[in-house]
């Protein structure tokens, strides 16, 4: 093992090698702008991790929390609640899809994803024909839910979860529904296909299985795989088909990334268990929720003395500050034409990006829906072979964004973009301009690196 100086940082980052770390100290933000301590003015291109959906310190949300601080600002779930918590839940079952209704307070996309999982599980050991045997979950490959325990044993990233295999349990593994890298012998469509697959899995295991578990149209950690449109409703018909319940994570795409205020409305999905978070408070304070449907929440009910209560809970789940913070962000979410104008604007960045670079050596794939969009960076785009890793093609761009005034985060070689959705058409101008010509920069001496020898020694 290489020897490396202990950096001397009280603060240890998450996913972050320390001893290879730029520092990078933020003094203070507006808008979608953040400004380091040292001066510099970054553009966040990336919603401070996919949550500041209205940018730094938005009026509103900031009179949200100065009100509610004058009230309380820490109230329990335990057994009582908060007026403002209360409001935020009835909010919530107004604007989820169909009949979900029931909303379940964490702190964390994680914890949401957690609690669905239990309660999935209880679910089907104390409903009126219990199910005892259902005590499995489906997870697509590549999947991220999270890195609490339960989440990383659905996740399907190697460098996310392997480590961790003695202490995880195991899902049923799903595909990777991917329209960029298909598997080469298929001679259907990439809906069909993946529909195909997945139906083989439930049929398999459906008595085992208590729910599918997966991210809506996007699966956002693992690189912006964007499945194939009508594969969400498809799956949503297997797990009635099979009887399996159907959770949906939308931890990454709630809340207008998709141009709706939840992506299961782009196919008029109703999952059995919603699990939302980042973007809930605009990104403000820590607070997610899992969200179940009555047939869920009815097999809960029971005299005290059965035990047949929810057995799950966080101290500040249902804080009423962050509730406080939800309702104001839910206030300007929907607005007249606020989601209009963020499918507009995602159409806007996203054709920008590919005018530049769709015809670019190392570009191998533009991908994503509306406001989340990725950037697969390759080696060779005819074969889609990636670059070497430890050329770090993407950590790369990233670095030369910063210096040039936008702060992204990429996903291995993925160029992960997912602005604040109050940009204005010249920040995301701004925003294409930097991210084309830092890829085209990073990449124009790459092509004798990445040439296979065989072909060089010609």
């Amino acid at each position: 093992m290489t020897n490396y100086a202990v950096p001397q940082v009280a603060h240890w980052h998450g996913f972050t090698q320390m001893a290879d770390h730029d520092s990078l100290v933020i003094k203070d933000g507006e808008g979608c702008w953040l400004t380091t301590t040292d001066g510099q003015k970054l553009f966040d291109g990336v919603s401070s991790l996919w949550c500041n959906v209205h940018g730094h310190r938005h009026a509103k949300l900031d009179a949200a929390i100065q009100d509610q601080l004058k009230r309380v600002a820490h109230v329990t779930t335990l057994g009582m609640s908060c007026q403002t918590t209360d409001d935020l839940a009835e909010r919530l079952k107004e604007i989820t899809p169909g009949d979900l209704g029931h909303v379940f307070f964490s702190s964390d996309g994680s914890s949401a994803v957690e609690a669905a999982l239990k309660m999935s599980f209880q679910y089907w050991q104390q409903r009126e024909d219990p199910k005892p045997s259902k005590t499995r979950f489906l997870a697509l490959g590549s999947a991220y839910h999270g890195d609490t325990t339960g989440a990383v044993s659905l996740g399907g990233i190697k460098y996310f979860h392997q480590l961790f295999a003695p202490i995880l349990f195991s899902p049923v593994r799903g595909p990777i529904p991917c329209s960029y890298r298909l598997p080469a012998e298929i001679n259907v469509t990439p809906l069909e296909h993946y529909t195909h697959e997945i139906e083989i899995l439930l049929k398999k295991h459906h008595e085992e299985l208590a729910a599918v578990v997966m991210e809506p149209l996007v699966q956002g950690a693992a690189g912006m795989i964007t499945h194939p449109r009508g594969l969400l409703h498809n799956v949503r018909e297997l797990c009635d088909h099979y009887n399996v319940l159907l959770i949906c994570d939308e931890v990454a795409t709630g809340f207008g990334r998709t141009g709706k205020m939840f992506a299961c409305e782009n196919e008029s999905v109703t999952p059995d268990i919603l699990c939302i978070g980042k973007g809930l408070t605009g990104g403000y304070l820590p607070m997610a929720a899992t969200v179940a449907r009555p047939h869920i929440f009815d097999a809960f009910l029971a005299p005290a003395t059965d035990s047949r209560q929810f057995f799950h809970g966080h101290t500040f789940g249902g804080n009423p500050l962050a509730a406080a913070a939800a309702i104001a962000s839910l206030d300007l979410l929907t607005e007249s034409s606020y989601l209009e104008d963020v499918e507009r604007k995602g159409e806007y960045l996203r054709n920008r990006i590919i005018d530049d670079l769709v015809d670019h050596p190392h570009v191998g794939d533009i991908r994503g829906r509306c406001m989340m969009l990725g950037i697969e960076l390759v080696a060779d785009r005819t074969t889609r072979r990636p670059f070497p890793s430890e050329l770090q093609v993407g950590r790369s761009v990233c670095r030369r964004t910063v210096c040039n005034g936008v702060w992204i985060r990429p996903l291995g070689d993925v160029i992960i973009l997912m602005p604040p959705l109050i940009a204005t058409e010249a920040e995301l101008e701004m925003l294409a301009t930097v991210v084309i010509e830092s890829i085209k920069a990073e990449t124009a001496d790459l092509i004798e690196q990445t040439t296979p020898s065989h072909l060089t020694d010609a």
